[in-house]
């Protein structure tokens, strides 16, 4: 009994040292980060009041990155909250250096994934911007594309952010384009894909089903998507227990009530996890999960139960899991069958399911690559297909090749 206890007192000690380790290597890090912050906050304060009419542009400055062959801004723009009161969205547009055709240039509006929610996490205000656009940004420019990429309305200014919820991500992504129309320079034509990774998978699956309504003066004519969080109920049942629960559950649990009121973290939260959420929904999401790594590692997991026993929860991310697309609107989904992340099951259920629905869907299953490659792996093909559809060319609808998983846990 004497050696039982004073292995789990060994262990408990191996746990803090752990844990204090994470978060001071964490602190060090914030503290040179807040510095750089400090350079370029001012350009993100937006005006009172903010400008009315939707995607207009209050400022642009040098992005401060070589792209080469394109011009490269940071730019803050008039954005929409769901309840449709005005908000401020920042975020980047990349513009080519070559002359515009006569019609104007194709609009890109690339969505991010899951980066945390503190301010500095923003691409636009990150010390690495291009993020996840290695392999397919330099391709769009020489094909000279308008590619513009919002940071999320409350990601970088002013809240809330509203993670995960398709009717505010929609709303950035179309204003976002209405603000590339604003920019001179731009030469942005009416036509325009969206374009995303992960959580910007799940933006750009919305803003299939949005865009007509939000804008009808611009004409989507296609999605795309790279490991898409669509299905959430499953990602949800698939992830609870494991580290993705610690590094994505605080964002979801701290955005998710403000759409849905009615929502309550208390009972199915750990109190390891109420004590952290604010905290780790604010760390950019690399600290974020390796924290997540250690605490699951030593058995602390972020939620007690499952969120989707709490009927409340498992409303809203059936809310929030995008449906079919019409066949009227082309749809292209990459996914990797070794993700660990966005699991590919969810998604070969997607693809079963909207194949069955009519939706004119083009899979693109990869070997094995990590969730975070997957943009940049799947990215010159994606470019491929998004030029097809600018051109109007015939798509390759695939449902008949089933996915190369089974599309369920089992």
């Amino acid at each position: 009994m004497r050696a039982l206890k004073w292995i789990g007192i060994a262990v408990a000690a191996v746990i803090v040292i752990s844990l204090i380790s994470t978060i001071w290597v964490i602190s060090a890090h914030k503290l040179s980060v807040s510095r750089a912050q400090a350079k370029i906050a001012s350009f993100y304060v937006p005006p009172t009041p903010l400008p009315a009419e939707l995607g207009t542009v209050i400022r642009t400055e040098p992005l401060g990155v070589d792209v080469p062959g394109a011009t490269a801004l940071r730019i803050l723009y008039t954005s929409q909250h769901p309840d449709g009161t005005p908000a401020a969205s920042s975020g980047m547009i990349f513009i080519p250096t070559t002359p515009a055709p006569a019609g104007g240039r194709p609009v890109v509006a690339w969505a991010h994934g899951t980066l945390g929610m503190g301010d500095a996490c923003a691409p636009s205000r990150s010390d690495k911007p291009l993020g996840d656009t290695a392999n397919w940004l330099n391709q769009m420019m020489s094909l000279g594309y308008v590619v513009v990429a919002t940071d999320y309305t409350g990601f970088g200014t002013p809240g809330p952010n509203l993670y995960l919820v398709g009717q505010a991500e929609a709303r950035d992504v179309v204003n976002s384009v209405r603000a590339a129309r604003n920019i001179p320079d731009a030469h942005a034509s009416t036509n325009w894909i969206v374009w995303g990774h992960s959580q910007g998978g799940h933006s750009a699956l919305w803003t299939g089903h949005l865009a007509k309504e939000l804008a009808p003066e611009l004409t989507l004519k296609a999605v795309a998507a790279a490991a898409p969080a669509a299905e959430l109920p499953d990602i949800i049942d698939a992830q609870w227990q494991t580290a993705v629960g610690w590094a994505i559950g605080p964002e979801v649990v701290s955005s998710w009530p403000h759409y849905y009121p009615n929502l309550n973290a208390k009972g199915f939260v750990s109190a390891a996890g109420l004590r952290n959420t604010e905290r780790l929904a604010n760390e950019c999401i690399v600290p974020a999960a390796l924290e997540g790594f250690v605490r699951t590692d030593f058995g602390q997991n972020y939620f007690e139960q499952k969120p989707t026993d709490n009927p409340s929860w498992t409303a809203a991310a059936t809310e929030q899991t995008p449906a079919p697309l019409p066949a009227s609107m082309p749809v292209f989904v990459a996914q990797s069958i070794a993700d660990t992340v966005v699991l590919a099951w969810p998604n070969a259920k997607l693809q079963n399911e909207w194949c069955a629905a009519g939706s004119d869907i083009t899979m693109a299953w990869l070997g094995v690559v990590s969730h975070q490659d997957t943009a940049m792996t799947v990215g010159p093909e994606a470019v491929a297909w998004i030029d097809d559809r600018f051109h109007d060319r015939p798509t390759i609808r695939t449902c008949d090749v089933p996915p190369p998983v089974a599309p369920s846990a089992n």
